[in-house]
């Protein structure tokens, strides 16, 4: 095993896991990413093969048909995936976001008729939470939901929907009227069924098309767009409206350790291949890599690799142990997401004119680099988070 991004006290079952997804990212997704990537090609055969070793299903209760593993182990599993193909991560991302809400939020019927499936990879989920007019500012959201006698009818439009297309479930944020002051307590969850694909998947509900990206390719990324979508009121997330925003940003909390072990897999690949090849092209007579200023650049990077792995553990498992976490999430999403950037940028320099080259998968991880700096709220935001929490607790007494 390598020195770099070790987590220290897994259990043995954590292990083989672990163990299982490396042998899957070796085998399977490496050598098939660059192409895959390049022709904007659903792995298909890729997920599949996760669904067959029960990771749709990883922190799915056991008694629902899931493993019930920590978020630790997802984190992890997610680390190694991303090191392999991030897009291949952001599959099981949403998926996992929505399986958590409605874990920890939903009435005893919405997890016994979605989780099983769920566990299983029959049914995927996506999250949906942004829209066009705004990014991180949750509380302007505009998409309404309106009763209407046992049902809601929604009306709106979503956009950066990962999954928006494969999905069958969608775990959505609407307006609802409440008759409070505050905008984050008018706000509601809805699960809502479709069927896969793209045009009308449901009455009123539409998925446009796949959105054209600089990178995070092969993964479908949508718009949603709603006209009177008829919901039964028993497809509100736990039941009650208002709560929409707390169950989201705690989704959200999850997502941002995701986003953390995404960028730390493919911090750890960039470290990897900018190793490999500075022992493998030589100028002035020998190894790049025997030159000073590339061993300080390779050290610099397996420092920033560990650190960012470290921190994204942390946020892990303040999480697992039940205590509230956007302090430690914040933190080692921002950190992670920055280091992953530069990280992989060092690694196309020690390339050279080849990191340039689709031939090369430095080139594809240099596109996939920026997504996480803004997934999941910016690095700005993050601050904000930190900043506050840290108030918070360092408030002056007296």
């Amino acid at each position: 095993m390598a020195r770099l991004a070790r987590t220290e006290g897994l259990s043995e079952v954590q292990q083989e896991i672990l163990a299982a997804v490396h042998t899957f990212v070796e085998k399977e997704i490496i050598p098939v990413a660059n192409e895959l990537e390049h022709a904007d090609e659903y792995p298909a055969e890729i997920v599949k093969g996760m669904a067959e070793m029960g990771l749709f299903g990883l922190m799915i209760p056991e008694e629902h048909g899931g493993i019930g593993e920590s978020l630790l182990t997802y984190a992890l599993v997610v680390e190694e995936i991303a090191r392999g193909w991030m897009s291949v991560s952001g599959i099981l991302n949403t998926h996992f976001i929505v399986a958590y809400m409605i874990k920890q939020h939903g009435t005893d019927e919405q997890q016994a008729y979605f989780l099983p499936r769920m566990a299983e990879g029959t049914v995927r989920a996506a999250f949906s939470m942004s829209e066009p007019a705004l990014g991180s500012d949750v509380a302007a959201i505009k998409t309404k939901a309106v009763r209407d006698g046992e049902d809601y009818l929604i009306t709106g439009q979503k956009m950066w929907l990962t999954n928006g297309g494969t999905s069958s479930l969608v775990a959505l944020l609407a307006r609802t009227d409440e008759g409070h002051d505050a905008p984050h307590k008018n706000m509601t969850t809805f699960l809502i069924e479709k069927e896969p694909g793209f045009g009308e998947v449901r009455p009123g509900l539409t998925v446009p098309g796949k959105i054209a990206k600089m990178g995070y390719k092969g993964v479908d990324t949508t718009e949603l767009v709603l006209d009177n979508v008829r919901v039964p009121a028993d497809r509100v997330l736990g039941g009650t409206t208002g709560r929409g925003f707390a169950h989201m940003m705690d989704g959200v909390e999850v997502g941002r350790v995701n986003v953390a072990a995404r960028a730390c897999g493919i911090a750890l690949r960039a470290f990897e291949l900018g190793i490999a090849y500075a022992q493998q092209r030589s100028t002035f007579g020998k190894p790049i890599a025997q030159h000073q200023a590339i061993q300080f650049k390779l050290a610099e990077m397996a420092v920033k690799v560990e650190a960012a792995h470290q921190m994204m553990v942390r946020a892990a498992r303040v999480k697992d142990a039940g205590q509230r976490n956007d302090l430690e999430a914040g933190m080692a999403k921002y950190l992670a997401a920055e280091y992953c950037k530069e990280v992989v940028e060092d690694s196309f320099r020690i390339h050279g004119g080849y990191g340039y080259s689709k031939e090369y998968e430095i080139e594809r991880l240099y596109r996939e680099a920026p997504m996480l700096l803004i997934g999941e709220g910016t690095a700005e935001i993050q601050k904000m988070i930190v900043g506050r929490r840290l108030l918070e607790e360092y408030k002056l007494k007296g």
